[in-house]
């Protein structure tokens, strides 16, 4: 090399060696070149270090675990760097499962926001030994990917982790650090009611209950996944049965959610600025609540048996009750008889000859010289006459004068007026023709014959009627016609019946298998299981309906066999006296009172917002029937056929359902439910005051108007029939008053709603016959009297045990159990419970009212007996 190249390549390495290097990526280190820290670490002691991406911290744990003791264990953490792109990861290493959380701890809502945690603490699952005493170790990992992170680190006994029976303990609880602990079964227990209180009702928190397992399930995005839960405000109870529980212990999880709104809170705000991604998390700060956890034996298998042969003992009781008044009843007739023969038997001291016995002897009250009571009447300027038919000679008697009760007079004066009704109701019966051969045939040949049509306009719209206008029709035919309503609700029952017992065994399986005790809204706090069933108690409670209603069903049957035996031996008292017997109705309400009990009580399987219909549909029945009852007493051939009555009672039903589904807070469906119930109300009571005789057709109208001109302007005349119209103005005052509530205040409960509307109608009904058969100058039996005192009684007791409100569907399941108490009756039935009890006598002491309301006309004659 020439001396000048020498020269030029020593100066370029000097320059070379004068410049700074260029700039080198620094190589990740292997894996086994990443740096690790491990120290042995104390319970109680806070370590507060830091980590980075080429770090790795270890934290050894040892601590002696007994057999025969449990002890809990609680890490804590907190990461103080605020770097929610790269979170610390904590991984703890036990001898049976590994359990891994991030902080910040990033948790789920609703509409999938995002909530993160900064604070965490998780207690830790205990593995079971076998040992008397063993030594186990466990590693908590602390890594992460960013460049430098602090945190702090503290690991915990948890002191009282397994419960103790009928101790309360109290603890504070976030969505973040959970709370679990342990309760084992005593030797002579069998199930357990775990009850957990707080006096705050938010935040929403959710009560598990799962099985002695690795890992536990203790975060609001993984707690259902096991176990039986229920979310909570202020009250929660949970009934757990040790055959459940192989090891005969289980964990009490309690965590709080992320949001209220599973509770019916409001979901909170959400927070977004201008430059923050709708993805990025929100600390939602300390959102924490304290609780208290109570665990108590639940109620032996005696109590169950015990329980039961009370609910049987109760109705039970009924049937011998009934036994013991037949008897006496045919004691008393039998006695009667025989006095009434020996009498007829012994000869008179003044005549010598056998003595008459007049029939007043037979304890019939008579009728005074009063006719069919009425608030006065200025409609009709002319007597109208009423001819009774007393032997071959005919006496007529016409209503005079302005009193409120008017007397009669006869317009011959040749016989007496003041006639017992005991003795002017048997007198030549025989010779009289019966009253319902006065049509033998069918109903509908009958209907349509003009001049029968023509005969109907004269005696429905007559001012006074009497049960034998209205009783012409043939009672073969009238009969076939109130069986249909059994046979009718028969059907119904049956096809309604089957699907139902399905859907809710299908509700209990679901429940059962997974465990959500949300679904169903018991009153958890007087709960107790059997077999599937979750709530025996409010199952059993229904039994009354059903024995009650076969009891009802076995009176009528009685009554209709005696009575059968009256037609074939031509009983005068059958054939042409008393209110007509027809028992298609009372065999329908009987069959209703039962599908009651049996639709009750699956409902109470699993009462909740979609099956609500299952226990008030025949409650709507029940009301309807008993209407129908009551206005065919002395309306025989004008009551409604079934078919139509079912299907108005469908109606009702299906606007209940509307009601419930779409009414909360839907203005329009309350203004169209208030107009129809008003349409209703005037439509039916212009079909009550007129007995049928009118037609809803185009001339409508026109006929309205002409009725308002000659009644209202051209003369003024009071109602032709005062005592239809009072009940009919009061019915239309107090429907048009509930329909006005419901469009103002809109209750939330429209299916109970509905049925205060039946019922209010049905009582206003009642009270309007019991008066006007009182001021007829009719009599209340001592039996239908002490059955209407005692029913009163019951029904007040009954409605006082209803308005307790033990829960309620239109609520959020927690919210429903703020409402849950304690067993009341033999610590088995709740205060529903007792309103099962009583609804059913009070509805089956309703029923015999109905039944035996008009045994004193029983011997009085038809033509003597008034229609209102």
């Amino acid at each position: 090399m020439s001396g000048a190249g020498a020269a030029v390549l020593a100066w370029a390495l000097l320059a070379g060696a004068l410049l700074p290097p260029p700039p080198v990526r620094p190589q990740p280190l292997p894996h086994g070149a990443r740096e690790m820290r491990e120290k042995e670490a104390q319970f109680n002691t806070t370590y507060s270090d830091w980590v980075h991406a080429n770090l790795l911290n270890i934290y050894a744990f040892n601590h002696s675990v007994r057999r025969n003791r449990t002890e809990g264990v609680r890490v804590s953490v907190n990461v103080l760097s605020d770097q929610k792109d790269q979170p610390v990861l904590f991984v703890v290493r036990q001898k049976e499962a590994v359990v891994s959380f991030q902080v910040p701890l990033i948790l789920r809502g609703l509409y999938q926001r995002k909530y993160a945690y900064q604070e965490v603490s998780r207690t830790l699952c205990q593995p079971q030994t076998k040992a008397e005493v063993e030594t186990q170790h466990f590693y908590v990992d602390v890594s992460t990917l960013s460049l430098n992170t602090s945190y702090q680190l503290r690991v915990t006994r948890v002191e009282n982790f397994v419960l103790r029976t009928n101790e309360r303990f109290s603890f504070n609880a976030t969505a973040a650090q959970p709370q679990y602990f342990k309760y084992e079964f005593p030797e002579e227990v069998d199930s357990v009611i775990v009850k957990v209180t707080s006096a705050m009702a938010f935040p929403c928190s959710v009560i598990s209950i799962q099985d002695i397992l690795c890992p536990v399930y203790d975060l609001d995005n993984n707690v259902a996944f096991i176990g039986m839960y229920q979310t909570m405000t202020k009250k929660a109870a949970i009934t757990v049965q040790k055959k459940d529980f192989p090891s005969h212990s289980f964990y009490v999880v309690v965590v709080v959610k992320t949001e209220d709104e599973a509770c019916g809170g409001a979901l909170p705000y959400y927070p977004l600025s201008k430059n923050a991604s709708p993805d990025e998390p929100v600390d939602q700060h300390n959102r924490q609540k304290t609780l208290e956890v109570m665990v108590s034996p639940a109620i032996t298998s005696e109590a169950y048996v015990r329980s039961v042969l009370f609910c049987l003992g109760i109705f039970l009781s009924f049937y011998i009750l009934t036994l013991l008044i037949a008897c006496w009843e045919s004691c008393r007739r039998q006695h009667k008889r025989k006095g009434l023969l020996a009498a007829m038997d012994s000869p008179s001291l003044d005549t010598g000859h056998s003595r008459s016995i007049p029939d007043s002897f037979l304890n019939h009250g008579p009728y005074d010289s009063y006719g069919y009571g009425s608030f006065g009447n200025g409609s009709s300027s002319s007597t109208e006459g009423i001819t009774d038919s007393l032997g071959s000679a005919e006496v007529s008697y016409s209503y005079m004068g302005q009193e409120q009760f008017k007397r009669r007079t006869p317009s011959a004066p040749t016989r007496p007026l003041s006639i017992p009704m005991g003795e002017r109701s048997l007198e030549n019966v025989a010779s009289r023709p019966r009253l319902d051969s006065l049509s033998s045939v069918e109903e509908d040949d009958y209907d349509t014959l003009a001049d029968i049509d023509y005969d109907k306009n004269v005696i429905r719209t007559k001012q006074y009627l009497c049960v034998a206008d209205l009783a012409r029709k043939d009672k073969r035919v009238l009969r076939k016609k109130y069986q249909i309503y059994f046979w009718n609700i028969a059907t119904i029952a049956v096809f309604y019946a089957l699907p139902v017992i399905q859907l809710v065994i299908t509700y209990q399986t679901v429940v059962n298998v997974t465990g959500n005790q949300d679904i169903c809204y018991y009153n958890f706090l007087c709960a107790h299981p059997l077999g599937n069933l979750s709530a025996f108690n409010n199952i059993l409670s229904n039994l009354g309906y059903v024995l009650l209603g076969l009891l009802f069903l076995l009176i009528i049957l009685q009554r209709e066999i005696n009575y059968n035996r009256a037609l074939l031996r031509n009983d005068t008292h059958a054939l042409e006296c008393g209110i007509p017997k027809h028992f298609g109705l009372f065999y329908a309400m009987g069959t209703a009172l039962m599908m009651e009990g049996l639709l009750s009580a699956c409902y109470h399987v699993c009462p909740n917002y979609t099956n609500f219909q299952f226990d008030t549909s025949f409650m709507y029945m029940i009301a309807g029937l008993c209407m129908l009852k009551l206005y065919q007493k002395r309306h025989p051939d004008i009551n409604a056929s079934a078919y139509s009555a079912y299907a108005c009672l469908a109606l009702v039903i299906f606007f209940s359902v509307v009601g419930v589904v779409f009414g909360k807070g839907n203005t329009a469906f309350w203004i169209v439910f208030s107009v129809i119930h008003i349409v209703a109300t005037l439509l039916l009571s212009t079909q009550l005051y007129y007995m049928g005789r009118w037609k809803l057709d185009s001339g409508i109208l026109r006929r309205i108007l002409h009725v308002l001109y000659t009644d209202c302007v051209r003369q003024c005349s009071g109602p032709m029939y005062v005592d239809r119209m009072v009940l009919l103005v009061m019915g239309n005052i107090i429907n048009w008053s509930l329909a006005a509530y419901g469009l103002i205040v809109r209750p939330n409960d429209f299916a109970s709603y509905l049925l205060a509307i039946g019922i209010c109608n049905l009582l206003l009904y009642f009270a309007f016959y019991i008066i006007m058969k009182l001021r007829s100058g009719e009599r209340i039996k001592l039996i239908p009297l002490l059955c209407i005192i005692s029913t009163s009684v019951v029904w007040g007791f009954a409605l006082f045990f209803f308005f307790q409100g033990l829960s309620t569907w239109q609520k959020t399941p927690a919210e429903s159990r703020e409402h849950n108490r304690d067993c009341i009756l033999l610590d088995f039935f709740d205060d529903h419970d007792i309103w099962h009890f009583l609804s059913s006598i009070a509805m089956f002491g309703s029923f015999l009212v109905l039944l035996t309301l008009d045994d004193d006309l029983d011997c009085v004659q038809r033509d003597k007996i008034y229609v209102f």
